[in-house]
């Protein structure tokens, strides 16, 4: 078995008793056992979203949860504003275009967070916007949008919230409810540290409403089946679910509510300051503007001489640690540290100490220990 140390956004690694849990014997998904399964894991999802609003499993990935939202909400030349910074706004993008709506792009520098006031002003000068897409956490860049100022400005309008919450929700703040947000998607295998294939989607009243006058084209991703069947007693899922997965799931964010929401955020944004100061020690430049550095993700450029076959190669082939790469014009520019899910001091440590390593091995001028001892003063100074 491969022993590598995932230091990448997703996936993450998954506690020994998640794992454990995908062992247990496989019921009948249209049991009132697992309909108790399913009951509680949904009361939880709802919990991490801070919503009151029913939350709900889809077998998929994270862009399942996305496509459910667009899905559902639109249709055909209905336009959208879709805020792009990053690899995963693009997506959302797509997923408009393919569902036959009008995409009105916002386009943000990569590596910068949206300004609020550019929402604003869209809103005002385009006419009929029928939602806006974010992402919240853009692991392609290591930005975090505030979503809390955007949803304040959309108060002020009709059009339906749509927010990313894939490699956020666990590991920053999220309050659906709070925020205004009306659709909220995630996945599995980021911050909530389960397996990867199992995505969730909570939506609001408005959003219901709106899905409820929509003539969807979607057949497998279809709400109102979900909610139908979802909300029957015991609920139930439209089609076979991954069984085993949501057995991790439920284990998952039982370890979530046993930590406690509140300080599994404080300890994510504590380790993203620790890596941060790791490699601003080793004399590395960030890529994320500062004031919206994500939690769960950290962006670094590729110092000058060093390719990313060097760099990340030696991390993984020589030290077992897997660091990401950069994604369209950002590859081989940037590469990426993932800090996200059951993360501790121990797997910083480990990864600064190895990184000074490379560097060092590669000719650049590191004085070994000195991106370790950022990391530890972090922790110490709490």
């Amino acid at each position: 078995m491969d022993e590598t140390l995932l230091m990448i956004p997703g996936p993450t690694r998954v506690a020994p008793r998640v794992l454990k849990a995908m062992s247990e014997n496989i019921v009948n998904h249209r049991s009132a056992l697992f309909g108790e399964i399913l009951t509680e894991t949904n009361q939880m999802m709802s919990e991490v979203f801070q919503t009151e609003n029913q939350s709900y499993l889809i077998t998929g990935s994270g862009t399942a949860a996305m496509e459910a939202a667009l899905a559902n909400t639109l249709s055909k030349g209905d336009r959208v504003l879709n805020i792009v910074g990053g690899k995963f706004g693009q997506r959302f993008m797509q997923i408009t275009e393919t569902h036959r709506g009008i995409p009105v792009q916002l386009e943000v520098e990569w590596g910068h967070g949206v300004n609020p006031d550019d929402v604003r002003y869209i809103l005002e000068e385009e006419e009929d916007i029928k939602a806006v897409t974010i992402v919240h956490n853009e692991t392609s860049t290591g930005v975090a949008n505030p979503i809390d100022e955007v949803g304040k400005i959309l108060k002020d309008y009709d059009a339906l919230y749509i927010v990313d919450t894939v490699s956020s929700l666990g590991g920053d703040d999220v309050f659906v409810d709070g925020y205004g947000i009306d659709i909220c998607v995630t996945g599995s295998q980021k911050c909530l540290a389960a397996p990867p294939g199992i995505a969730a989607v909570t939506f609001s009243d408005d959003a219901w409403d709106v899905v409820d006058k929509t003539d969807n084209q979607t057949y497998y991703l279809n709400m109102k089946k979900y909610r139908k069947i979802g909300d029957a007693t015991p609920p139930e899922t439209p089609y076979t679910p991954a069984v085993s997965l949501i057995y991790a799931m439920q284990e998952a964010l039982r370890v979530i509510m046993e930590e406690g929401l509140e300080e599994r955020v404080r300890r994510h944004k504590l380790a993203a300051e620790a890596t941060r100061n790791g490699v601003k020690a080793l004399g590395l430049d960030l890529f994320a503007q500062k004031e919206v550095a994500s939690n769960t993700v950290t962006s670094i450029k590729m110092p000058e001489g060093i390719t990313d076959k060097e760099l990340r190669g030696t991390m993984r082939e020589r030290y077992r640690i897997e660091l990401a790469g950069g994604q369209d014009h950002l590859k081989g520019n940037v590469f990426r540290i993932g800090h996200m899910g059951n993360i501790t001091h121990r797997e910083i440590i480990s990864t600064i100490a190895a990184l000074e390593m490379t560097m060092q091995g590669l000719g650049l001028d590191v004085e070994i220990g000195s991106g370790v001892a950022a990391v530890a003063d972090t922790y110490l100074e709490v």
